[in-house]
């Protein structure tokens, strides 16, 4: 009688035994018949099969090791990395003793969120090997119930003369492959931690994607709202009053842009008035960014600052003690002149205008619309003095940016009136 023993991957392994026999019955005494001796279904290689689940559940058990052996590591190099620092910070004030604190706080939270992100892919590699190895499992069930199978067969059927003994039989391997075995987990181990490699890859990608399209959207923090330029005409534009009048000697002016395209020359701030429409101006040319005091040929600039669909922020300063001009790009000076409109004031009777440049009341059509600024414009604040270098850096920070009100225009305090197709947005 042939057994048949079919695997999960659909091969069939034939059973048989090692030895035919045959029943022969004595002439003499009916009832005195030769017992056959039925040899068991492979019995003796059962043992295999349990090696084979040892081997499985010690795979398991290093991987639970494995895990716990890299949260080990992880825990001990912060502690250690805290106590040094703290070693370190035991002889300063009590000020540094904080600011060390803090940076090694902010240092163990990013050290954390690196050990749980690694802690969670290693727990999802953990449970697909775990998944491969219950589907291993169930393979190995289900040959030990085939042979159980096997085995019921034929003791049921070893009464019957002659049919085991006219079939030829197969024998199982005695040694089933238990390296091959090994080797194949191991195999399939590698190729999901490769998929899960490749995974994280196309994930980081996603996330840069959507950090740059964050990043080309976002107002500043602080500001709450901005101005929109749609585009470009003679008309759109916004007019601001100062807090105080301009007659000033000394004037700072600070303002966050996002330009949609820069042409030769396209305005942000501009102070103007019937004599001189240019008294005052920053704006853009190109990829370039001047400021310019009582007329375009007293200017400071500096070239390959500015950045189509970014938010920046243009400072620029100017001193009539010395006539020194400095212009600073998100808190970094980029250009410094001096004898810049020495000893000049500026006349109080002008028009501050945002995205345009100022051609008086009734001069309307004497202004270039290609001057005129598309984008968006924010954080728009003006003093009466210099201010330091510290507070420059600090107002370009992304966080906080509009915190600080100038005295002479103050975001969300002076009075702006747009025009045209200007625009507020949140």
């Amino acid at each position: 009688m042939l057994c048949g023993i079919e695997l999960g991957n659909g091969e069939d392994i034939d059973v048989s035994y090692a030895d035919s026999y045959y029943n022969e019955i004595s002439e003499d005494d009916p009832s005195e018949a030769v017992t056959p001796t039925v040899a068991p279904c492979a019995t003796r290689d059962l043992s295999r099969w349990d090696k084979l689940f040892i081997m499985l559940e010690d795979s398991h058990m290093r991987q639970n090791m494995l895990l716990q052996h890299v949260d080990n590591i992880v825990r001990v190099e912060l502690h250690s990395l805290r106590d040094e620092m703290r070693r370190l910070s035991a002889g300063n004030s009590g000020a540094c003793v904080n600011a060390l604190e803090g940076t090694c706080a902010g240092l163990g939270e990013q050290v954390s969120r690196g050990f749980e992100r690694s802690q969670r892919q290693l727990r999802e590699a953990e449970e697909k090997c775990q998944t491969q190895h219950n589907a291993t499992r169930h393979l190995l069930q289900d040959v030990q119930r085939a042979q159980a199978t096997c085995l019921a067969k034929l003791e049921s059927g070893h009464g019957h003369r002659g049919t085991l003994g006219q079939v030829p039989m197969k024998t199982l391997p005695t040694h089933p492959k238990e390296q091959d075995a090994t080797s194949a987990v191991g195999t399939k181990m590698e190729r999901t931690l490769l998929a899960i490699a490749s995974d994280l890859q196309r994930v980081q990608a996603q996330l840069a994607v959507f950090q740059r399209s964050y990043a080309s959207r976002y107002i500043p923090s602080g500001c709450e709202m901005a101005m929109f330029f749609p585009m470009r005409s003679q008309q759109a534009l916004a007019t601001v009053k100062p807090d105080i009048p301009m007659s000033l000697r000394s004037f700072t002016v600070c303002l966050w842009a996002k330009v949609t395209e820069s042409l030769n020359k396209t305005v942000l701030f501009s102070y103007g008035t019937r004599q001189n429409p240019q008294e005052l101006q920053l704006f853009l040319s190109g990829q370039s960014v001047h400021f310019t005091v009582g007329g375009e040929s007293r200017l400071v600039g500096a070239q390959s600052t500015a950045d189509s669909g970014q938010w920046w922020q243009y400072c620029g300063m100017w001193s009539s003690n010395q006539g020194l001009a400095s212009l600073w790009v998100n808190g970094q000076q980029v250009a410094r002149s001096p004898g810049v409109a020495e000893g000049h004031v500026l006349p109080g009777d002008g028009t501050v205008v945002l995205g345009q440049e100022w051609g008086g009341p009734g001069l309307e059509r004497e202004i270039d619309p290609t001057l005129a600024f598309t984008g968006k414009i924010t954080g728009v604040n003006a003093w009466n003095h210099v201010l330091p270098a510290e507070r420059i850096s600090k107002g370009a920070r992304p966080e906080g940016s509009c915190d600080g009100r100038g005295n002479v225009i103050g975001w969300g305090v002076s009075e702006m009136t747009l025009h045209g197709s200007v625009q507020y947005i949140n």
